[in-house]
């Protein structure tokens, strides 16, 4: 209806492997009529999004991807305006968003465009109108899309069922047409939905609309069902390797000696014969123990996909392959060193700065893997690799959560308990899933034993751990030469409580670093922080003796 567009919408389907990671994205957005630029912030916004969600991280929630993207949306719109126009109206848009991911919808709503489901003839509106009413002719938008520098999004999520339709539209079309009238619509052309939305458009016209009109429909015709056969097909694509022994070449890797073997693994050091000069590798391969076990294998798997997305020095780095596997294995470099086990066992009695300083290169590779929302969860000294120049690298990511691949349906299903017991937090036993504060704990348990030599809560058995009493025992038991702010520091970390732990590991450091008289019990608190009155009190006496010796002397 107007002279120019203001409103922007779009729409993505991948396919393959990015449709099941990443989902379908839809958007719709309406420039701001007021706005100095609302049509360009319209198809800008839209654009960005369709753009860049799919450029996010793989192991990112939805929720987590789509927040980061609109609020660089809403930070880049702001700035525009700001500078172009001079303006908080400068480049001001609605948004809204769905992100179709296995079988759940996303939602991400600011402004007063709309998203409705139309289920079993009940038409809902899912999302809610950010307007204020001045007066009855008179209203504004409280919410949008480069508006204010500080953005507060609209977001839910809910389960899709099978003949689901989903409306998405600007004010010029939903401020002139009721809901009664929008589900007989919807109902009446539901197996044509081009149709749909000509009638739909053409109604508001008749109603008076006299703004843009833009609509998007879309109907759940499929979702994707876990295939059972599609996943025994994926995870045994590649049978188990033989028994590799000393000379055994496999794929053009040439076994040199056995590094470590336990119940679930065995792990080699080869030489790589097809590189351009002779290259350690070290070759990890499954335990035919779990030969007939998906879950096993599916975890087997995720474990060289997790490596291949991680990019620090203190992460295992896998090996890129060119060559075709013939075997069900994973390469990765090789580090020429210790575990921190075995360290620990030849350096009993660490100074507090060297325990400090292992604490802080570990932190920094959980904190790339936090920062892709990965949670180790097997967290130990035996999985923490030392080489010759005392850089720590942690290996083994067979336990990993990943946020973005928990939201896709699948047949496994997997326990909350993960990792060695005596280094695992205690909501695991309790039936809970793991945090980045789980993964806090686990280091709080090593900093401790590097200190002591002992375990804060002592050896932890599965079998008892859900009912197991977790009572702190302080470092300075075990060893009087630590300060009591740093046993203050390792209490907090491996508080039974994850809401009570540090919520950053960049916070736990830090409390290593220098002391946090927070931290510090009463009785060792300086007299000015446990009680200042008190103190000014005792310097008042003393000043008052010094007078009234001066006084009579």
């Amino acid at each position: 209806i107007k002279a120019e567009n203001e409103d922007s919408f779009g729409a993505v389907f991948p396919d393959d492997a990015v449709l099941e990671n990443k989902g379908i994205a839809i958007a719709i957005a309406d420039g701001m009529s007021g706005s100095e630029a609302g049509k360009e912030a319209s198809e800008m916004s839209v654009r960005m999004f369709l753009d860049d969600y799919y450029c996010t991280a793989d192991t990112w929630t939805v929720k987590k991807a789509v927040v980061n993207i609109m609020s660089a949306m809403n930070q880049w719109l702001y700035s525009q305006g700001q500078r172009n126009y001079d303006s908080a109206k400068g480049m001001v848009t609605t948004f809204s968003a769905c992100v179709l991911k296995s079988q759940t919808m996303h939602l991400f709503h600011v402004g007063d465009s709309r998203i409705y489901r139309l289920r079993d003839n009940d038409l809902v509106q899912l999302t809610q109108d950010h307007r204020v009413q001045i007066s009855k002719d008179k209203e504004y938008l409280s919410r949008a899309l480069g508006i204010d520098i500080n953005l507060n999004i609209d977001y839910r999520n809910t389960a899709m069922e099978l003949g689901d339709v989903y409306f998405l539209s600007t004010d010029g079309i939903h401020d002139f047409l009721n809901d009664a009238g929008l589900r007989l619509l919807l109902n009446t052309h539901k197996t044509d939905l081009q149709k749909a939305s000509e009638e739909i458009v053409n109604t508001a016209k008749l109603n008076g609309s006299n703004d843009n009109l833009s609509c998007q429909i879309f109907s759940i015709d499929a979702l994707p069902e876990p295939d059972q056969n599609e996943f025994y097909e994926k995870i045994t694509r590649l049978p188990f390797p033989p028994e590799l022994k000393e000379g055994y070449v496999i794929d053009g890797y040439k076994i040199i000696r056995e590094l470590n073997a336990t119940s679930r693994s065995q792990v080699y050091l080869a030489e790589d014969t097809q590189a351009e000069k002779p290259t350690k590798v070290v070759i990890k391969t499954p335990s035919v123990n779990f030969e007939d076990d998906p879950g096993y294998i599916d975890a087997f798997l995720q474990e060289e996909w997790i490596a291949k997305r991680l990019n620090s020095p203190h992460l295992i780095r896998t090996i890129e392959e060119k060559r075709k596997k013939k075997f069900l294995y994973t390469v990765v470099e090789y580090i020429q060193g210790q575990t921190l086990k075995q360290w620990m066992a030849d350096n009993p009695q660490p100074g507090i700065a060297q325990v400090r300083a292992t604490v802080d290169q570990i932190s920094r590779g959980l904190r790339s893997m936090h920062r892709l929302e990965m949670i180790h969860q097997d967290l130990k000294p035996d999985n923490v690799l030392i080489d010759k120049n005392n850089t720590l690298t942690i290996i083994d990511f067979g336990s990993t959560k990943i946020a973005g691949l928990a939201e896709i349906a699948t047949i496994i299903e997997t326990s909350n308990i993960v990792g060695t017991a005596s280094y695992s937090a205690p909501e695991y036993f309790r039936g809970n899933p793991g945090s980045r504060q789980s993964d806090i704990f686990s280091l709080g348990v090593i900093a401790y034993e590097m200190l002591t030599g002992k375990l804060p809560f002592g050896e932890v058995l599965p079998e008892k751990a859900a009912k197991k009493k977790f009572t702190y025992v302080s470092a300075r038991t075990y060893n009087d030469t630590v300060p009591e702010w740093i046993d203050g520091a390792l209490k907090k970390a491996t508080h039974p409580e994850p809401e009570k732990r540090y919520s950053l590991l960049s916070e736990f450091i830090v409390d290593l670093t220098k002391p946090n008289n927070s931290l510090l019990s009463s009785s060792s608190q300086p007299l000015m922080t446990r009680n200042p009155l008190l103190l000014w009190q005792i310097i008042a006496l003393i000043e008052l003796v010094i007078i009234l010796i001066l006084f009579f002397y």
